[in-house]
């Protein structure tokens, strides 16, 4: 599985560098126009996959998980395959409308990972399977732009393809889906309606919390994503700009490279939550300087801690999941966590885009960290009083019952 992300991570994220200079070959188009479709089309992917996250992991849920794994990358592989031969923007358009409904191949995996290790070490292994999504996005950007500069762009789509068909025949011939007796509670395997399910999200606060967090650390790391390299150009000058903004992109997914499996196993250790809420707010803290930087170096030192702490977010949150619900539930919850991450990837580059037009870059930096250590506060606050508090007066009274006896 950790190959299988590897690949697919890398395919996806290969074709981002590109998609707008491949919008501009399809046409004589004006720049407002190629700027505008490039969005869309970028954008359109996790709408679609917002709608069908839940859909999917619910799927997952009844009849296995390994099935959906095949059928998505299979999904993925034939989009991108036929990306290569589209004439307009409106097919390539479609095309990425179809990926998202197909695309929740990353998240299944953590459900698929998730519900065959026992919760002792959910961190920790989910930590490790993250290592493989986050060297695959990393190398993928840099090997899109060699591939399309050495072979064009329609025929990169169609190379790309066959990494994402190799990740479907890896799961195929290379995983098994074992029903594991991972506990004896009789809720991890009795059936539930979509209904029970959401319910059982409303009634856990923390978990509630911990979903809706997902919205927000999407939109913190996806705020800046697009106006990056024009930051970049700003602070260093137009000289070899993709190369710095790619090294300024890179050195977060290095940060969180190195430290989302430690987080995790920290977070089995510790507890998931008190993990969570540090990471939060030392995201929050690294964020800041950045409306302060006046050279490249600050910037990717800066977005080198920023992926360190922010890193730990995802797996530490999937163990989480898979702590606060019940298995035969994982998948349509995970879901939910996939499509409020798809939703923080469309509001995110909006909200950032939006922002640096109105009142420059520095705002998008303050803006993003007061976002990072407000959800801090919030899950602090509820982690107190729902999941904190209860134990300790427990534990403060049955000490007194034990006394007075």
């Amino acid at each position: 599985m950790w190959f299988a992300n590897f690949f697919i991570a890398g395919s996806m994220t290969m074709v981002i560098p590109f998609l707008s200079l491949y919008i501009e070959t399809l046409g004589d188009f004006s720049d407002s126009y190629v700027q505008t479709w490039s969005g869309l089309t970028f954008a359109i992917t996790f709408v679609t996959a917002f709608l069908f996250s839940p859909i999917w992991g619910r799927i997952g849920d009844k009849y296995g998980r390994r099935y959906i794994l095949i059928f998505s990358a299979i999904g993925i592989g034939l989009s991108v395959f036929l990306m290569g031969f589209v004439s307009t923007v409106w097919q390539l358009f479609l095309l990425r409308l179809f990926m998202g409904v197909v695309t929740g191949f990353i998240p299944m995996s953590q459900a698929f990972i998730s519900t065959q290790t026992p919760k002792q070490v959910a961190g920790k292994v989910l930590g490790t399977l993250q290592t493989g999504n986050i060297t695959g996005a990393l190398m993928g950007p840099m090997l899109g732009g060699i591939l399309a500069d050495t072979f064009g762009y329609a025929n990169t789509f169609k190379w790309i393809s066959l990494t994402i068909f190799v990740s479907a025949f890896l799961v195929m011939f290379g995983t098994k889906e074992v029903k594991l007796k991972l506990s004896n509670d009789a809720s991890d395997y009795q059936t539930y309606s979509s209904k029970q399910v959401i319910l059982h999200i409303l009634k856990s606060p923390v978990l509630l919390i911990v979903l809706l967090l997902s919205t927000l650390v999407q939109v913190a790391h996806f705020s800046i994503q697009p106006i990056l390299s024009l930051f970049v150009a700003e602070i260093h000058g137009p000289v070899n700009v993709a190369f710095y903004a790619g090294l300024a992109f890179s050195a977060a997914g290095l940060g969180n490279l190195l430290m989302s499996r430690n987080w995790g196993k920290l977070g089995d250790q510790v507890g998931h939550t008190k993990i969570l809420i540090i990471l939060l707010f030392a995201a929050g803290i690294v964020y800041l300087p950045g409306a302060f930087v006046s050279n490249i170096w600050q910037l990717v030192v800066l977005r080198f801690l920023l992926g360190m702490s922010i890193g730990g977010i995802i797996p530490v949150r999937m163990a989480y999941i898979r702590t606060a619900a019940p298995l035969s539930m994982q998948g349509e919850v995970i879901g939910y966590n996939t499509s409020l991450r798809f939703l923080g990837n469309i509001i995110g580059p909006a909200l950032g885009g939006l922002l640096a037009a109105m009142y420059g870059f520095s705002t998008v930096f303050v803006t993003t960290s007061i976002l990072l250590i407000l959800g801090g506060v919030i899950l602090l606050v509820i982690w107190y009083k729902y999941e904190y508090s209860p134990k300790h007066s427990q534990s403060v009274s049955s000490a007194r019952s034990r006394h007075s006896h």
